[in-house]
């Protein structure tokens, strides 16, 4: 007599992509509520192409979701419907402000939903890029300093971030913030347990070794070098920010906060005595109005946008957004707050919201230590950078050209965001799928 064979794979969850699918259609009756408002803003009629938006948008999102029935069966059914609706809502917006800058979004949201899938096809274990650490370390450093190579490399406002192939613009940095998640969280990981104890006794008391801080010096250097080489100080915080909240979830020490705080301060009084560009931005932050007509403009425009939306806002399309400098981009949040008022902007931020606690609650239900880490890093770097831009506009902080996930304008960022989701949406499923269990021995009785 055998024993009766025990599961090797785990139950379907359908209920799960159903809850997915249905949240995809209420985003697509959502996104064309308001591109339908937004035309009869702007234009006084309902926008000729409603038809063709609302059935591309929906076509998009249901191959994604059909791609994750496959692929990802079990993942969380959040991710996707809200990245979603973030992508539409930011083209509503950007398709209001340029017909010509919403055609080009229109092609980079179908390539970055294809590179969502590709990445679900090609990662089958989100655990099985520790074993590239190195390959991801080398390639993240790359992409970073790649604008500083001449000939290709493009100084846009200010700062160095762009390379210029031909008609080809990219900006780097977006995917290397990817690669260097990877890399942190596979080498925090394997010190984890150097850096979270004593190692050296000084007297009575047990201290870190000082050979272990030098990851953190590391990334405080490369922080600097992205500051001071290439002018911005968005992308220097958000990676060291990133390297540093990483160390902390990894070591549960709190006192890596201050001192990554402390050695971010110090790096930024530093350079902001040596760069100029850097000097104006922070000048125009304490006081835009000394500087009116030149670099606080930007923002005197965007706080006018943000407080004459009131509660409800002006109405989509019927602000006049046209004068705000880099409207689509660097102040789209100005402009959605103008326009939908401080209810539609906090609705938007409570997407964020979501989107970054469900990143979160997947990196708390994992069990390997990698896929904890790198979860944790992919929703810091959604969290970061939202944080960073929208304290800019609303002058919490200095402003910088950092994008708003999923919702500025530009292909380099969205490419970059749907992978980041790719990432989370097959670690989430990880997650949920249990190992096979080895094949029992017969019992003979």
């Amino acid at each position: 007599m055998t024993s009766p064979p025990l599961l090797t794979t785990a139950p379907p969850k359908p209920a799960r992509r159903r809850t997915e699918l249905g949240l995809i259609v209420l985003v697509v009756i959502l996104t064309g509520g308001l591109y339908a408002l937004a035309g009869f803003g702007k234009a006084g009629n309902l926008p000729a192409n409603i038809g063709p938006f609302l059935g591309a948008l929906f076509a998009l999102l249901l191959i994604a979701h059909v791609a994750m029935r496959f692929l990802a069966a079990d993942a969380d059914p959040i991710l996707l419907p809200v990245a979603g609706l973030l992508n539409g809502i930011g083209y509503v917006f950007i398709a209001r402000l340029s017909p010509h800058e919403a055609r080009l979004q229109a092609f980079w949201t179908f390539l970055g939903v294809a590179v969502f899938i590709a990445t679900l096809v090609l990662v089958k274990k989100g655990r099985y890029l520790e074993r590239f650490r190195y390959t991801f370390a080398f390639l993240g450093i790359g992409l970073l300093l790649l604008p500083l190579v001449p000939g290709i490399g493009e100084n846009i406002n200010g700062a160095r971030l762009w390379i210029h192939v031909g008609t080809f613009n990219f900006q780097p940095g977006e995917l290397a913030k990817l690669a260097l998640a990877i890399f942190f969280a596979s080498i925090l990981v394997e010190r984890a347990d150097l850096l979270s104890r004593g190692t050296r006794r000084v007297g009575r008391f047990l201290i870190l070794d000082p050979r272990y801080l030098a990851p953190i010096v590391g990334a405080w250097a490369l922080s600097l070098v992205i500051f001071l080489a290439e002018n911005d100080l968005g992308s220097s915080f958000l990676f060291f920010a990133l390297f540093i909240g990483l160390l902390w979830v990894a070591t549960g020490r709190a006192y890596y906060l201050a001192l990554g705080g402390g050695l971010f301060v110090v790096g930024a009084v530093l350079a902001l005595k040596v760069i100029g560009h850097a000097q104006s931005r922070v000048q125009s932050w304490l006081d835009p109005w000394a500087h009116a007509q030149t670099t606080g403009y930007q923002i005197i425009q965007g706080i006018f946008s943000i407080s004459g939306g009131g509660l409800w806002g002006v109405g989509p399309g019927q602000s006049s957004a046209s004068h705000i400098p880099e409207a689509s981009t660097d102040l789209i949040f100005a402009v959605i707050a103008g326009e939908i008022g401080l209810v539609g902007a906090t609705a938007l931020l409570i997407a964020y919201l979501l989107l970054v606690g469900t990143g979160l609650r997947v990196a708390v239900r994992c069990d390997n230590p990698f896929e904890k880490l790198l979860a944790t890093g992919l929703a810091l770097v959604i969290g970061v950078q939202t944080f960073v831009i929208i304290g800019g506009v609303t002058r919490l902080i200095p402003l910088t050209g950092i994008t708003l996930p999923f919702v500025s304008y530009g292909g380099s960022s969205l490419i970059a965001n749907y992978l980041l989701l790719a990432l989370l949406v097959r670690i989430s499923h990880d997650v949920e799928t249990p190992v096979p269990p080895m094949a029992p021995e017969l019992v003979t009785v």
